[in-house]
């Protein structure tokens, strides 16, 4: 069975996972039509007015909770399936990355029980893996049999593989992203610290808050660069033009839940991924299968020796990016995923 989706919410169409999900759709036969309220408490009202043939689904994409309520509403009304891809909890978000509040605290409270309310309310929610699923069902509320792995993959037309780099005198370890807490950007700064081998250089790219202070930290690091966010279609040549890309370190809960878009995109590419150990990856996922080297979290000397040990080892970053490859396609790629939409749309009785 093939449809018409509202994509209900102020989301960007460009962000990574939206572009996969909607790609993913479109595949499968399904029309998409961008429906953005200008208010979203009262989205149901404007749909009333504006939306004239309903939909097979409605789909309110990630970090679009507040646009929830609304759609779940209409829905209702309509009888129209509505399906949430979060991504991440606001709740998490607030009380245990941006610590606005403190977990026992009546706003954190509150926050739990409006956003276990909407996510509960809703047909089916999709978590990006399987550690974010158990945490949607165990901390906010969410009925197992309503919640659908979708993982976040990677675009496979722009994020192709190419042979590693010839050997040189350098080597490039990249981390590139939005410079937020998760990331543990400090901790790849320490990492460049201690390790003084002139050969690597410890490239940073990208924008964010927590930025400033890692070009503060980096200060007199001399292996240590800073690049500006570059244009997503570039990014596929900038992973290629490195030699080991670095994924999150941060030490919070949710850095091990998440597997983030860089090692997705790195992986795809076919070059060797540095990142912290989690529990978001599939089970038995190690570096003699994954390609993949698995760091402690929050551990400088770690990351030193892990980039250390691939900067020195040509044949091993060569023979890590092919098992990464190999390792993508098993698991992430566009077929994968695929038959995980089929299964949430199944399940809401769409197929």
């Amino acid at each position: 069975m093939t449809g018409w989706i509202l994509w209900w919410g102020r989301s960007d169409p460009g962000y990574s996972r939206n572009r996969i999900v909607r790609g993913l759709f479109r595949d499968l036969g399904w029309g998409i039509r961008d429906f953005r309220p200008p208010i979203a408490s009262i989205g149901d009202l404007w749909a009333s007015l504006q939306v004239h043939r309903a939909p097979s689904l409605i789909w309110v994409p990630c970090f679009r909770q507040r646009d929830l309520g609304a759609a779940l509403r209409y829905g209702r009304r309509k009888q129209i399936p509505v399906i949430a891809d979060p991504l991440i909890s606001a709740w998490d978000k607030q009380v245990f990355e941006q610590r606005r509040f403190s977990e026992t605290s009546s706003a954190a409270q509150a926050l739990l029980r409006w956003e276990s309310g909407l996510l509960s309310a809703c047909d089916l929610v999709i978590a990006d893996t399987p550690a974010h699923a158990r945490f949607f069902a165990e901390r906010l509320g969410v009925a197992e049999d309503r919640i659908q792995v979708l993982w976040v993959g990677a675009e496979e037309a722009l994020f192709r593989p190419a042979p590693a780099r010839p050997a040189g005198q350098t080597v490039e370890a990249l981390f590139f992203g939005s410079f937020i807490g998760l990331h543990g950007t400090g901790t790849v700064i320490e990492a460049a610290r201690l390790c003084q081998d002139a050969a690597i250089v410890w490239t940073l790219l990208g924008d964010g808050p927590e930025r400033p202070a890692a070009r503060a930290s980096a200060s007199g690091l001399t292996q240590v660069r800073f690049e500006h966010a570059i244009d997503y279609a570039r990014l596929p040549q900038r992973i290629l033009a490195a030699d080991i890309l670095l994924g999150v370190f941060g030490a919070s809960a949710k850095a091990g839940r998440v597997i983030p878009n860089k090692v997705f995109q790195a992986l795809a590419c076919g070059r060797p991924v540095v990142t912290r150990s989690g529990e978001g990856y599939p089970a038995e996922s190690d570096s003699a299968t994954s390609g993949l080297t698995f760091v402690p979290p929050d551990d400088p000397a770690a990351l030193a020796a892990a980039v250390t040990r691939l900067a020195a080892a040509p044949d091993l970053r060569a023979r890590s990016g092919r098992l990464g490859h190999d390792y993508f396609r098993s698991n992430f790629s566009a077929t994968v995923l695929q038959s995980q939409l089929v299964a949430a749309l199944r399940r809401v009785g769409l197929t």
